[in-house]
């Protein structure tokens, strides 16, 4: 028979083992995206540069000063791409490893926290592509001085909606933060919102952080973080409401 030392450690091997399954299944369906992907990266480059180029001056263009980036761009943006394409099965895989050790009323928090974790990550990169972008190159094209003509790189281009991208991204994830903490017992919602004023300036110390050195910029990052500061917030609330009343009831 095996001891209990034994058997814990072939759970962990266990684990392990399906811990290493989960990661080349993740691998696996990037590169499958990837694959997929690939043959249309000019044309999501297209796509992703469409904002500038529709802000550039007539007769302007964007330029590759690297000779090996009309290629390299191309295949690095579309990497990103199938790697947030395939986001919701990384975490599906991520759920399906740590479920087991989850409680009943755990799971019930966890799902809802997932889906809505994958969604506000993608909503604040189309916020940024969709309303941002457009207002943002126009704006700093029209402020350029007489006699500079705009042209800009697109490896610098990319790396720049690259970096707002993401800053929005998981800027919008601050309501998710906000209810794990309150859910937790961490911190309570009305402690929260009597530090709003450090909050709003926290919001544009990050926004400052990771987003160009302008205020407008910093400033189209730094509000919707302090709204969705307050959505969280308010989800708070709910749950907190809630959880008083289940301690009543077992009380009772």
């Amino acid at each position: 028979m095996l001891s209990a030392e034994d058997e814990k450690e072939l759970t962990l091997i266990d684990h392990l083992i399906e811990l290493r399954d989960r990661i080349l299944k993740c691998i696996i369906a990037i590169v499958v995206l990837f694959l997929a992907l690939f043959y249309f990266a000019n044309d999501i480059y297209t796509y992703v540069a469409e904002p500038m180029i529709a802000a550039l001056p007539e007769g302007s263009s964007m330029i590759a000063i690297d000779p090996t980036s009309p290629f390299f761009t191309p295949f690095k943006l579309t990497f990103i791409v199938a790697f947030l394409i395939a986001a919701p099965y990384i975490l599906y895989q991520l759920w399906s490893f740590i479920a087991p050790g989850l409680y009943k009323n755990e799971k019930a928090l966890a799902i809802p926290l997932f889906i809505s974790s994958v969604v506000l990550f993608y909503a604040g990169i189309a916020f940024a592509r969709y309303i941002l972008f457009g207002i943002v190159f126009g704006f700093f094209i029209s402020v350029a001085p007489e006699g500079i003509a705009v042209t800009p790189d697109i490896a610098s281009y990319l790396s720049f909606v690259l970096t707002i991208c993401f800053a929005f991204g998981f800027a919008f994830e601050i309501p998710i933060a906000v209810f794990l903490c309150i859910w937790a017992g961490l911190a309570e919602p009305d402690s929260l919102a009597g530090k709003r004023p450090y909050v709003v300036v926290g919001c544009f110390v990050v926004a400052m952080l990771l987003t160009p050195p302008d205020p407008f910029t910093q400033s189209m990052l730094a509000l919707p973080m302090w709204a969705l500061f307050e959505v969280g917030i308010i989800a708070g609330r709910l749950i907190r409401k809630k959880q008083v009343e289940e301690e009543k009831q077992a009380a009772s």
